[in-house]
């Protein structure tokens, strides 16, 4: 049984109620043009981007998957609002950016070997690799052609944004492979390829539909920023799910990072104090990275587990915690650089909350 997570902002109450509608108004808005979208695609790449949003099960039957959290189209819409436009306008940025973030998923699914999304088997699991690299490809290109045929000033504002996030995006993704295989990574590394990894594209989520709105290039950096320290302080959280996670609500397995060798943040801030939990951890990874990935998939839960406590004697996980809360108000400062009704910027509060306090 491993630890609970402790909760990330203990002193706050989460507004649950409005959250849930926001996500919901982000999802029900942009779902139909996302599946119209993908109803694009040649077959067979269209049934397996369906399968892969949940739409359909692997058998090609209706099925009631959620497609996630939709955070990012719920942040589309609200930029817009910000903006002082109908959220609508945000509509074609939602669509596009959950586009490529999973675009991003299939690929890294593959990438890292992970069998399991959203308490499903992945897409290359069951439709195979070459399905999984072509669907994340053309869903890439939806994401441009979405925003692109509206043949505004504004979509060529928000492409270029969407275009630049999806670049950091992979650059997070490279260094992020590349640190697997480095004895030594920093913590100053860790946070620039988290950064990219999640934070790129979480802050065009919160600018994008603001772009689309008519919002000066001032407003859209703002709530650029916004977006940005949110998404180092969901994947702070995230890390830390990754290794001390209830598999239940993660649809992952027990000790998930370690098993794939990560250099999440807990892990590289344990090695970079100076005592004898950090020093031994040390020497178990560099034996570790002796050991071929068979070999290592035989540990058993108790080295996993021994891993961790050193990770946590070190302070890798306090250290975490800190972090997302210290990345939590950092976003939320942006948001004073951007006047805005009051209804819309509690709400960009509530979502911050939200995504820094889970379970999965």
């Amino acid at each position: 049984m491993t630890p609970p997570i402790p909760r990330t902002l203990p002193d706050t109450a989460i507004d649950t109620e409005s959250v849930v509608a926001l996500l919901e108004r982000g999802r029900t808005l942009a779902t139909p043009m996302l599946r119209a979208a993908v109803a694009r695609l040649a077959p067979p790449m269209d049934t397996v981007a369906a399968y892969h949003f949940g739409w359909i099960d692997a058998e090609g039957n209706p099925a009631r998957g959620d497609g996630g959290k939709a955070v990012r189209p719920a942040l589309a819409l609200l930029s817009a609002e910000a903006a002082g436009a109908e959220p609508e306008a945000g509509v074609p940025g939602a669509v596009a950016v959950e586009l490529v973030h999973n675009f991003s998923l299939l690929h890294d699914d593959l990438m890292d070997g992970d069998e399991q999304r959203r308490h499903r088997d992945t897409v290359w699991k069951v439709h195979g690799p070459a399905q999984a690299i072509l669907v994340g490809d053309a869903l890439f290109a939806l994401a441009n052609e979405v925003l692109l045929e509206m043949g505004t000033a504004e979509a060529a504002r928000a492409t270029r944004r969407l275009t630049l996030a999806t670049r950091k995006l992979i650059d997070g993704q490279a260094q992020d492979i590349s640190y697997e295989h480095r004895e030594k990574v920093t913590v100053a590394e860790c946070l620039e390829m988290e950064g990219n990894k999640t934070g790129a594209l979480l802050a065009c989520s919160a600018s994008i539909g603001a772009v689309l709105g008519g919002a000066d290039e001032a407003t859209a950096d703002a709530l650029e920023a916004y977006g940005h320290h949110l998404g180092l302080a969901f994947q702070a959280v995230d890390d830390l799910l990754g290794i001390w996670g209830d598999p239940e609500a993660t649809g992952k397995k027990t000790w998930s990072d370690l098993r794939q060798r990560k250099k999440s943040l807990p892990v590289v801030a344990a090695l970079a104090e100076d005592g004898p939990a950090a020093r031994r951890l040390g020497e178990l990874l560099a034996e570790d990275a002796t050991k071929s990935q068979e070999e290592f998939e035989d540990f058993s839960e108790e080295e996993f587990a021994a891993r961790a406590e050193l990770i946590e004697r070190a302070g890798g996980r306090e250290w975490t915690l800190r972090e997302a809360r210290r990345r939590h108000a950092t976003a939320l400062e942006a948001l004073e650089r951007v006047e805005m009704p009051g209804l819309v910027r509690e709400r960009f509060a509530a979502l911050a909350d939200f995504v820094v306090v889970r379970e999965g």
